[in-house]
Formats: C-alpha cells, sequence, structure tokens
C-alpha cells in the first residue's frame, strides 16, 4: 500500500508514519495543501492523509482539487479539529474518512478495511 501524508507538521508525519509502518510498502510527504495534487498526480497513493488547517491552501481545498482530478482517490481527513462544520466540508469536498489526531490508532483500523467506531 502507498500513502501520501500532507501534513505541515513533520512530527506528525513521523508519528503517522510509525503507527502504520507496518500496513504501509511506500510513504510519500508534502509540508502543504499547495503540493497535495502535485503529490498525488506524480506518486499515485492509495490513500492520502491530510491535515486540514495548514499554510497558503487548506486540507478541504486540496481534497477537493485532488477528487476534481482523480474521482478515484481515497483521502483520510487526519486533524485535531472536532468540528461539525468541518467535518461536513471535508466530507463535501470528497473525503472518506475524518480522524482526529488524538485516534490516530483508527487510522490503522481504516487502512486495514475495518469500520471505525
Amino acid at each position: 500500500m502507498k500513502v501520501l501524508i500532507v501534513d505541515d507538521n513533520e512530527r506528525v508525519r513521523w508519528v503517522i508514519k510509525m503507527i502504520i509502518e507496518d500496513l504501509v510498502d511506500q510513504f510519500y510527504e508534502c509540508a502543504d495543501g499547495a503540493m497535495a495534487l502535485a503529490s498525488y498526480t506524480a506518486f499515485r497513493p492509495d490513500w492520502v492523509l491530510m491535515d486540514i488547517k495548514m499554510k497558503d491552501i487548506d486540507g478541504i481545498f486540496a481534497t477537493r482539487e485532488i477528487k476534481q482530478a482523480f474521482i478515484e482517490a481515497k483521502i483520510m481527513i487526519v486533524t485535531d479539529y472536532d468540528d461539525v462544520g468541518l467535518r461536513k466540508a471535508a466530507l463535501s469536498a470528497g473525503a472518506r474518512e475524518y480522524v482526529l489526531k488524538e485516534d490516530l490508532v483508527a487510522l490503522r483500523r481504516i487502512l486495514q478495511g475495518r469500520e471505525i467506531s
């Protein structure tokens, strides 16, 4: 499985990689939403793990961009914000999942094809 992590915090990207490393064959990373579409185009990952709050282009806009170009893209929002409005906006933009950073173990369940509780 190939995974693209889009998050402006290098430490968060590292923690995500440590949690799911045994499930993933190849990791790709970028630090902002502005590079997300180009990175997706170049690497064609199986999943994109997308932060919401980033400089310049946020994760919701970047999700919308990727989904418009690649309808089959699987994008999971990974964020600190437990906000109904942001959740709705992310799902409306095309995200399949919305995971809080306080529960990163949920990433494993989703990548393994199991429901989150």
